[in-house]
């Protein structure tokens, strides 16, 4: 049920047999505007601290090994504690 990349993720609503991601990915392409892929591998270079929480992951039916590598997983208490001493928050 998980895609397996952020390439199979939706950009958008509207998908038009396809075309809707692709043309998104090509505007963003013309506007100097990195992938997703991209802004995650420079992240990671430069020493973000990624977090994953663990019991968001078991409700949700996720395993470590089906997120990206280079993750902490954390309790929810740690979780929220770091979300708030970063002031950048992004829960997917």
């Amino acid at each position: 049920m998980m895609p397996s990349g952020s390439q199979q993720l939706g950009l958008s609503k509207m998908n038009f047999a396809g075309m809707g991601p692709r043309m998104m990915r090509r505007v963003m392409r013309q506007q100097n505007v990195m992938s997703l892929e991209d802004l995650m591998a420079s992240a990671q270079e430069q020493g973000v601290k990624m977090i994953a929480c663990k019991m968001s992951m078991d409700f949700l039916g996720f395993h470590e090994d089906e997120l990206i590598d280079g993750l902490d997983f954390v309790g929810v208490a740690t979780y929220l504690a770091e979300a708030d001493k970063a002031n950048v928050n992004l829960f997917i």
